[in-house]
């Protein structure tokens, strides 16, 4: 048993090996033998709840295999969606009434032209905390734009905060998909940081022309891309 550990506890297999030396009499054999057919019951009744699901998603397979595209929507999740906001997103009269409706829109307080953080809103807490726990898959898979906000926002927020914006990011994404019948889009893990130059840039120019200067934004062309257009 010892063997089977996994994780940290492989370090302390000696120490397993010998907390389970002992011996069971006949009533701790009956009381295990009690719980394994407690586990084996559940496992069978799961298994019928999971072909129950299974025949009520038949209609919304489209929409089942198009939101498991996103990042962190499995089986589970991708069903749960389309259980708790339905495939019609016209009943909804946007994205932000959704993520309202959902709890995940971050709430807003202003006070003398600053803005203060909040908790987000009450909303239904079962697609809630279905998306925030898909967010840390999410969270972890390879050049995805949801990968890199993530770590972003963990660095000023703290993990919580980062994974309930991701999880909302996820809800907008599956409206719009939804709503427009579209595959999902990555974006990349660079995306950011092409927003932030292009943020810059405009920041820069404003600056400038707020000083009386006509500015205007050109790529640099590099050595290649000079002799790519000069003419033959």
């Amino acid at each position: 048993m010892a063997g089977l550990a996994r994780g940290r506890l492989r370090r302390k297999r000696d120490e397993l090996a010998h907390a389970l030396k002992g011996r069971l009499d006949d009533t701790q054999r009956f009381l295990l033998s009690m719980q394994l057919r407690r586990v084996e019951d559940i496992e069978i009744l799961i298994k019928e709840l999971d072909q129950h699901i299974t025949g009520k998603l038949g209609p919304y397979q489209t929409e089942l295999a198009l939101l498991m595209q996103i990042p962190g929507v499995d089986w589970v999740v991708a069903a749960a969606l389309i259980a708790e906001i339905g495939v019609d997103m016209s009943v909804f009269v946007s994205v932000h009434h959704l993520t309202a409706w959902a709890g995940l829109c971050p709430g807003s307080h202003e006070s003398a032209g600053k803005r203060k953080n909040t908790t987000a809103h009450k909303g239904n807490v079962h697609l809630r905390t279905m998306l925030v726990g898909a967010a840390r898959p999410a969270a972890r898979t390879k050049g995805s734009y949801f990968k890199d906000k993530y770590y972003r926002l963990k660095a000023r927020r703290g993990s919580m905060r980062a994974a309930l914006a991701i999880a909302h990011k996820i809800l907008v994404a599956a409206y719009h998909m939804l709503a427009r019948r579209v595959d999902y889009r990555e974006l990349g893990e660079a995306y950011l940081d092409r927003i932030d130059q292009t943020r810059t840039a405009i920041n820069l120019k404003r600056r400038l022309e707020r000083l009386g200067y006509v500015v205007s934004i050109l790529p640099q062309t590099t050595p290649s891309d000079a002799q790519a257009t000069r003419p033959a």
